[in-house]
């Protein structure tokens, strides 16, 4: 069965619809440690990834962008020693869109290889 994470972003642009509180709801379960957070009058996801070191973390934030840059969405990621904040959302929309489900899913997997 396909995950969250085996799929590909969309090219998304302003004026697309955002999630319906329906929608959110069943793409919920799927990325369970994330929050969905309103900032500025937006819903976003947001998850705190915990590591040992600065290093751990950098690597982790290096390797999202990565996939961030492969998928043409992109976060706000917050690095700090020991740990990085990844927040996903959808600009051209002001609020959240399935590829923001797909991102954090992905975000989950990194973190996963990276912690094994």
């Amino acid at each position: 069965m396909e995950t969250l994470a085996d799929q590909t972003c969309v090219p998304c642009r302003e004026g697309a619809p955002k999630l319906t509180g329906d929608q959110i709801g069943a793409l919920r379960p799927r990325v369970p440690e994330w929050e969905i957070v309103e900032r500025d009058g937006e819903q976003r996801l947001t998850r705190t990834f915990s590591f040992e070191d600065f290093a751990g973390a950098l690597a982790f934030t290096n390797a999202v962008g990565t996939m961030a840059e492969a998928q043409d969405h992109h976060p706000t990621i917050v690095t700090e020693w020991g740990s990085v904040t990844v927040t996903w959302w959808t600009h051209a929309i002001g609020g959240l869109h399935r590829n923001d489900f797909i991102a954090a899913a992905k975000t989950d997997r990194i973190y996963a290889d990276k912690t094994k």
